[in-house]
């Protein structure tokens, strides 16, 4: 009679929880991409032909983010208007973005998949209208995330936990050495062959400039005049000025009395 009653309390639980276990785990991207964890953002792998079999087309996929140390205490939302949005991360512990449907994860897989990168909208982080904003993530976490299927009743089915996602993080200034003796030998040795081949070209360079400059300096040297010997004599030369030949007066007319024509 015992295990009769066991089986009735599980299978009632079974059917309180209403929940598909969908077997994946969501993961860091695997593809050689620049920045897929960062200080305040992190990279998944699309969950492609995943969901097929347990989605409709009218129902919601969601991505939910929480603090690791408090997905046990979490209970999933039953109705939209239960899911907790980002700006209540820091109370909740966790909040819900990324709302898409099947359509947007097509089967069979494409060689061109994208990735689902949390934390990349910084304009909505401070805007409390956009309640399902996918902002930038506080601090290193360390997250997990799951993907969580919300039909009009509420929860239908849910993938597992990731694992543990601990994002990178700043060093302060004052906490970098930059003492020389813990730098390694080979860096020594190139930071002083570098610091005196900038020496040389300096050097190089000033002569270079001084020779320059003494050069200009002798060919504006000014040409002393030399003087005459004593006794010899240097005439100025004068140009004269063109003066056209006088014309002859002009002859009296032969019938004038006492000129030589009328004595004749």
């Amino acid at each position: 009679m015992e295990l009769p009653l066991v089986l009735l309390v599980l299978t009632g639980s079974c059917l309180v929880k209403g929940l598909e276990l969908v077997p994946y785990t969501p993961q860091i991207t695997g593809n050689s991409l620049e920045g897929k964890l960062t200080a305040s953002t992190f990279s998944l792998d699309q969950p492609i032909c995943i969901f097929d079999q347990y989605v409709n087309a009218t129902d919601d996929i969601w991505l939910v983010v929480a603090f690791a140390n408090a997905t046990s205490s979490l209970k999933n939302p039953t109705s939209r208007t239960d899911i907790p949005p980002y700006q209540r991360l820091s109370t909740a512990l966790h909040y819900m973005t990324l709302r898409t449907t099947i359509a947007f994860f097509p089967c069979p897989r494409s060689s061109n998949t994208s990735v689902l990168r949390v934390g990349s909208d910084a304009f909505c982080r401070n805007d409390n209208s956009r309640q399902h904003c996918n902002g930038p993530l506080p601090n290193p976490g360390p997250y997990r995330v799951k993907f969580l299927i919300l039909d009009s009743n509420g929860a239908k089915a849910e993938t597992r936990w990731s694992e543990r996602i601990t994002l990178k993080q700043g060093h302060r200034s004052s906490t970098i050495d930059t003492w020389p003796g813990r730098r390694s030998g080979t860096m020594v040795v190139i930071t002083v062959i570098l610091s005196s081949l900038v020496g040389i070209l300096t050097i190089a360079f000033l002569c270079t400039s001084a020779y320059e400059c003494f050069k200009l300096w002798q060919r504006e040297d000014p040409v002393v005049a030399e003087e005459p010997p004593a006794g010899s004599f240097k005439g100025r030369r004068y140009d004269t000025h063109h003066i056209p030949p006088s014309q002859a007066p002009p002859q009296p007319p032969s019938d004038v009395p006492g000129s030589p024509a009328a004595s004749s």
